[in-house]
């Protein structure tokens, strides 16, 4: 029987079987190959601390509420949005794949996968069908790459910009890469981890900085940028200290983006300094929950997804050295409390079933 993996509380992660039935028309059955843990989404969720954890989200509203009585918040739930499988089943009306094909699906970390083509298609990360069988762990950054596409786009870069990426996980390294290709004049990214800045240089970017270093990011990206700050500022980490550098960092009149997902308070925002006297914009940078794409209709999500994917399959954007581990996906729940435990130690980690 087909298992599934299920997070019953903070740090509560167990192996579930799930029973499989029938296709009904318009479905496809997906065996597991590979799938990727989310270091901030599902970390967040996994250690309790994202905002999903007391209140719920009303997409009527638009507005966190709490949770209606007798129901509770963000427990249980599954876990993933980063799969990688082959279809091994087909209900005869299906026509986007046959059986054989490898997709890349944003749906749960689970053995087995029944999926409404249609819906799926309409999703946050909808269906993509793999062009080629062949390094196949590049499928697994197709979902976060289309976040640093979104970001990117959102940033409105224009050529010969000054930009900085805050925060060198696997979106920020992405999203360096995708400056670099759109023609940024200096590519200034920033994290306290030496290998991912190592990485970031070996990506193109023009400066690698420390923000734990002596002089403040602001300070130092100016000091390298003719004294000016940087035209926008992309903040990938979910941390307010990272968003306080982007906002610190971007010159008069710039434009910061928020796309991280960020959890609790933000005790570190200053927002009196440099946000206030230099009249930044602020921008939340987001494809998923039913925010339509800024630059849509011409844009939507399977626009999104088939750019990302064409990114990495023509190695324009390449994710060498961004995959550190592999687990079984029946050692997921050692998986979990591995990257809990040591968040710097791999860039991404992912589950081989």
């Amino acid at each position: 029987m087909p298992r599934s993996l299920v997070l019953d509380g903070p740090r509560r992660l167990r192996l579930a079987e799930q029973p499989s039935r029938p296709l009904q028309p318009g479905e496809i059955r997906l065996r597991a190959r590979l799938s990727a843990i989310s270091h901030g989404t599902e970390l967040s969720l996994y250690r309790g601390t994202s905002a999903f954890t007391d209140k719920v989200f009303d997409r009527g509203l638009r507005a966190f509420v709490a949770p209606h009585a007798g129901s509770a918040a963000g427990y249980p739930v599954t876990l993933g949005y980063e799969m990688v499988a082959e279809v091994v089943e087909a209900a005869p009306d299906v026509t986007e794949v046959k059986v054989g094909d490898l997709v890349h699906t944003g749906t749960p970390h689970q053995e087995e996968t029944v999926l409404d083509v249609a819906a799926s298609l309409a999703a946050t990360y909808p269906l993509v069908r793999l062009p080629t069988a062949e390094r196949l762990e590049r499928a697994l950054f197709i979902s976060l790459a289309a976040v640093a596409l979104q970001a990117v786009h959102d940033a409105e870069i224009k050529l010969g910009d000054a930009v900085s990426v805050h925060g060198l996980g696997a979106i920020g390294l992405l999203a360096v890469q995708m400056c670099t290709l759109e023609g940024i004049q200096n590519v200034f990214a920033v994290d306290p981890d030496p290998q991912r800045r190592q990485l970031a240089a070996r990506f193109g970017a023009t400066q690698v900085l420390d923000p734990t270093g002596e002089v403040p990011t602001g300070l130092q990206v100016r000091e390298l940028n003719m004294g000016h700050g940087v035209d926008v500022a992309i903040e990938v980490s979910g941390s307010d200290r990272a968003l306080q550098d982007a906002l610190a960092s971007a010159g008069l009149g710039g434009t910061v983006v928020a796309a991280g997902f960020y959890q609790g308070g933000a005790a570190h925002l200053r927002l009196g300094e440099e946000f206030h006297h230099n009249r930044l914009s602020l921008i939340a940078s987001i494809g998923a929950w039913g925010a339509p794409d800024r630059h849509a209709p011409l844009w939507d999500r399977r626009r999104m997804m088939a750019t990302a994917t064409r990114l990495l399959y023509t190695d324009r954007v390449s994710v060498k050295g961004l995959l550190g581990r592999t687990f079984a996906f029946g050692d997921a729940p050692a998986a979990y409390r591995w990257i809990d435990e040591h968040p710097q130690a791999a860039v991404k980690v992912a589950l081989a079933y």
